[in-house]
């Protein structure tokens, strides 16, 4: 069984290289994040403030979420409706980083993302999995880059989407999830003991690969 973790701040490209090793790998990518953001979006559409946890834990009760890969493309479903097309909306990040800071929120996508990684091969990417979603997880890795070219990227990313944006508010955007996401009560950002650490900021995408899938091939010997 092979659980690859991959953590580290916002921006630093962990989603993209989850997805490209999990390809280039045959195995499952589980994208966490859009787990949370999920949530968040479930949350705003009942006009609960995603800070609020008295407010939010009731409605996890009721939250019944779906992962399903439909053409290697992972959908999130959320009572019955695909919530996919609208996680990535710029206000979604903020949204998604104050209500994951919430323990009910945490706990319950831990519960769904070590059931989901108990009997597959999978590479999932966050702020905490190989420190606290999957501690046993055979490969873990921190990722990070400057906080400087994680902006560069999320700007440039937006713009191809042709959003509008300002890159000193990306930037300040960025600054204020590190802080928030490491200072949180439950399972801070951080990098576990025995994470490979990363620093992508000067590295292309294939490098990256590359990088990762040497230390897995190195560790499941």
């Amino acid at each position: 069984m092979i659980n690859i973790a991959i953590d580290g701040p916002a921006g630093a490209g962990k989603s993209t290289i989850a997805k490209a090793v999990a390809s280039a790998m045959g195995i499952i990518y589980l994208d966490t994040g859009a787990m949370y953001r999920a949530t968040a979006y479930a949350a705003l559409k009942k006009g609960i403030d995603v800070s609020d946890e008295n407010a939010v834990a009731p409605m996890l009760d009721e939250l019944e979420m779906d992962i399903v890969y439909e053409n290697g493309i992972q959908q999130i479903f959320v009572n019955g409706e695909n919530v996919t097309p609208f996680l990535r909306a710029p206000h979604m990040s903020k949204a998604a980083s104050d209500i994951s800071a919430l323990p009910c929120v945490r706990y319950k996508m831990v519960e769904l993302q070590r059931k989901f990684a108990a009997n597959r091969d999978v590479v999932l990417d966050g702020r905490d999995i190989g420190t606290f979603v999957l501690p046993e997880a055979n490969c873990k890795f921190f990722m990070t880059a400057s906080a400087e070219e994680r902006a560069k990227r999320r700007y440039k990313e937006l713009v191809e989407k042709g959003e509008r944006c300002d890159y000193d508010t990306v930037l300040s955007d960025i600054v204020k999830r590190d802080y928030n996401d490491s200072h949180r009560a439950v399972a801070p950002l951080k990098q576990a003991d025995d994470a490979y650490y990363l620093d992508t900021t000067a590295m292309s995408i294939d490098e990256v690969v590359a990088a990762v899938k040497r230390v897995v091939k190195e560790k499941i010997k």
